[in-house]
Formats: C-alpha cells, sequence, structure tokens
C-alpha cells in the first residue's frame, strides 16, 4: 500500500465514522506550499474514547498496526497515536487535538480541498499549517519546517490571514520564530501588540 493509498483510505474512513479531522505537517504544507517527500501523514482529529475505538476497529489486524490502548491514552491526554502498515512501513499519526484556542481554531478552519481527482479531504488552513510548523520548529529544530514555511509564504497560491498569524504566533510562543523568517524574507514583520 502507497502512502496516498494508505491517505485515501484514512480519508474515506474518517469522513465513514463522521470523525472531525484536518491533515496537517507536510502533506498540508505542499498542499498550499512546495510539495515534498514525508515519511509519516500526521491528521489531527476530534473524536472521543468511542469514536477513537471505532477508528482503530475499521482497520484489520491482519494488515494493519494500531494499538486500541494507545488511542485510548491519546484521548485522555490530548496526545496521539499510530495507524503502521507493517507491510510498507507507511504511518499514520492521528493526533487528539488539544484545549487551547489555537487547537480548536485549527479544526473549524479547515478548508477542504482536492487531494485526488475523484476525493477532497480536509486540510488545515495555511495559517494553521505555518503555526504548526512553527511550533515543529521551536521543539525540534529541523530546517525542513523552515522550507515548509517558506513554500506557502512564496507561492502565492493563497492570501494569508496574518492578523491571524500574528495573533496566534504570539500566543503560541512562537513569534521570535515567526519574525525570524519575515526578515529573512523581507516580508513585514507583526505589528506589537496591544
Amino acid at each position: 500500500m502507497q502512502q496516498l493509498d494508505l491517505l485515501r483510505l484514512v480519508v474515506q474512513t474518517l469522513e465513514r465514522l463522521g470523525i472531525e479531522y484536518a491533515i496537517v505537517g507536510s502533506f498540508a504544507s505542499g498542499a498550499w506550499g512546495e510539495p515534498r517527500f514525508t515519511e509519516d501523514i500526521d491528521i489531527v482529529v476530534r473524536c472521543d474514547i468511542f469514536d477513537a475505538q471505532s477508528l482503530c476497529d475499521a482497520f484489520p489486524q491482519e494488515d494493519f498496526y494500531v494499538s486500541k490502548t494507545a488511542a485510548a491514552e491519546a484521548v485522555e491526554s490530548h496526545g496521539q497515536f499510530n495507524l503502521i502498515h507493517p507491510a510498507t512501513c507507511n504511518k499514520v499519526d492521528f493526533m487528539l487535538v488539544g484545549s487551547t484556542e489555537w487547537n480548536d481554531a485549527q479544526l473549524q478552519r479547515r478548508r477542504a480541498a482536492p487531494i485526488f481527482p475523484d476525493l477532497h479531504a480536509y486540510i488545515a488552513s495555511p495559517e494553521d499549517v505555518i503555526l504548526g510548523k512553527l511550533l515543529y520548529y521551536r521543539d525540534g529544530g529541523s530546517e525542513k519546517h523552515i522550507r515548509d514555511i517558506t513554500g506557502v509564504l512564496t507561492t502565492g497560491a493563497v492570501e494569508l490571514d496574518r492578523a491571524y498569524l500574528d495573533h496566534h504566533a504570539r500566543g503560541l510562543g512562537v513569534e521570535e520564530e515567526w519574525r525570524s523568517i519575515l526578515t529573512k524574507l523581507g516580508l513585514p514583520l507583526p505589528a506589537p501588540p496591544p
């Protein structure tokens, strides 16, 4: 099962189960910026313990690895759990939506996009992709996140809500990283807080 086949199956399963979701991470940054290879698929989900168990049950044990225990713990802690296709090592990280204002906004602002010619899926807004990448960069330091952010900022494919970005960058504690990227690209810096 190729990575895109797994993504299709997961999206169709989430839709069938009625679980609110948004594709985030590098798949999402590629949709709004420059596509690149990614090792796994990141999806934010809002679900309770029953939804999580239904999601686990939807993937047969003979073809997939997913831990119901890890899923239950993820629901309790707003953490994450994985779905792995062992034959190909393709993986989906299901990240339970957190309890902050931004976490909630990320799902409310998601957008339907045609990820396949015959299938639309919900993808995090470009602003939320940038914010997520800023958090990943702050926490891990990988330059790939900076490249992904730059791709979204420079392709001009979408108009960004800078007020939203600036506000949440400040609230999430990534304003310094945000200002640094904007400076390197010669883009206007955020206005100082009121």
